[in-house]
């Protein structure tokens, strides 16, 4: 096997290549994965998105994103589920078996933590049958606690795997994400408990730099800039017997402000010193 057939490049981390660009750029440097995000691939079209994709011999390996589940009251919840609807068709046009999902943080004066992630629960009931039926695996996203405010109130892997052991393996499954996860000392437990059950979705690679810049949102680092042992992670997932893609997911700015091209031969470098 090639060093990269499980490296799959996420759509976000080269931000200022257009999709006929990704396609192209993945093709040239031996990448045959690409995670997708809703907005660009809507802006090109689902369907035209889809047939480029497949044409270029890339497999998706994730559409993202859905959820945002934690809203009370009644119409912001349909209009949410609705957007969710849409986005399983989208993932099935696209040929993904997996959805990820932000699931939402604290809906405008709540502090009820617990209440939310009940709601998110709630939504993954509805969803998980449809997602089902079109080939779909939900997978839920544990994102670091300080986006637990405004953005997921699902911080940890054992929170996530708590909610998704709800449902059926085939239906429900997690991220293991290494920005979001690399600080937790009980992730080698959850990695091993999600793995044993069949949970593992995805599996997401970005590094930790410091200081954080302004807006946490966009603080991600590229392999090697900071604190992850990508390396260890990646052996702690393998020993649960997944074999999936490895898909490096990673926000910055500086990143996008750089030749796409360079960026990527940055990438595959480091994910062959770092990871393998």
């Amino acid at each position: 096997m090639s060093a990269l057939s499980r490296l799959s490049l996420n759509q976000e981390t080269i931000k200022q290549w257009s999709l006929p660009e990704l396609a192209e750029g993945c093709v040239k440097a031996g990448v045959t994965g690409v995670g997708l995000w809703r907005e660009p691939v809507q802006k090109y079209g689902v369907t035209a998105a889809a047939e480029l994709v497949r044409g270029a011999g890339l497999t998706v390996t994730s559409l993202c994103r859905g959820g945002f589940f934690t809203a009370i009251e009644p119409e912001a919840r349909a209009t949410a589920l609705a957007d969710n609807r849409r986005a399983i068709d989208e993932a099935a046009t696209l040929g993904t078996d997996t959805l990820v999902l932000v699931s939402g943080g604290l809906p405008p004066g709540s502090r009820d933590l617990f209440a939310a992630r009940e709601r998110i629960a709630d939504a993954l009931g509805e969803l998980a049958p449809y997602a089902a039926g079109h080939g779909v695996r939900l997978a839920i996203e544990p994102l670091h606690p300080m986006y637990a405010s405004d953005r997921c109130v699902v911080s940890t892997l054992a929170q996530a795997l708590d909610l998704a052991e709800r449902f059926p393996a085939e239906q429900v499954g997690v991220v293991v994400d290494t920005y979001h996860l690399w600080w937790d000392d009980t992730v080698a437990t959850q990695i091993a408990r999600a793995g044993a059950n069949g949970r593992i979705a995805a599996f997401q690679l970005a590094d930790w730099i410091t200081p954080l810049p302004e807006g946490v949102l966009l603080g991600r680092g590229q392999l090697g800039d900071g604190s992850v042992d990508f390396r260890w992670f990646r052996e702690q997932v393998d020993a649960t017997g997944y074999t999936g893609p490895i898909e490096v997911e990673i926000f910055n700015p500086a990143l996008w402000a750089r030749d796409g091209a360079e960026v990527l031969t940055e990438i595959t470098d480091r994910y062959r010193t770092l990871v393998l």
